[in-house]
């Protein structure tokens, strides 16, 4: 990982570029930005006119924590919410009776998805069945 130090009154705090975080992740500098946009990361600015992103070690765990939102299936709204109550004061009971809300309400629909597919899929083998055996019975009248 290639992370710049940046001293400030003999603390070192790592910071990173927006390219860093992009081939670290292995996601685009734009998909980042977009992150961004969502409020999700909120980087410094450096450079003449502020153009160049500077991300926290904070910036780099949120987006951490919102890759792994992301795999899960969580919009782009909740991992918010989670992340943002992620840093909020110490009292973790709420953040996580929430977190287990919003778990237990993305099962049930990826539930209901499995359920949804499996109907599908018994579909598809009906119909695989019934075409090898009109082909079989077509096969068969040629043989005659």
């Amino acid at each position: 990982m290639a992370a710049s130090a940046v001293t400030a009154a003999s603390t070192t705090t790592a910071t990173y570029t927006i390219s860093e975080l992009a081939r670290e992740f292995d996601l685009t500098t734009r998909a980042i930005r977009f992150y961004e946009d969502c409020g999700l990361l909120s980087p410094g600015r450096s450079g003449p006119s502020g153009r160049s992103r500077i991300y926290t070690a904070r910036d780099r765990t949120r987006l951490k924590l919102t890759l792994r939102g992301k795999r899960l299936g969580l919009s782009l709204a909740e991992i918010k919410e989670l992340v943002d109550m992620y840093e909020s004061p110490r009292d973790t009971v709420p953040q996580l009776k929430k977190f287990l809300t919003v778990l237990a309400t993305h099962r049930e629909q990826l539930e209901q998805q499995m359920a949804d597919l499996q109907v599908t899929l018994d579909e598809v083998r009906a119909h695989e069945r019934d075409t090898r055996r009109l082909l079989g019975e077509s096969e068969k009248k040629k043989k005659v």
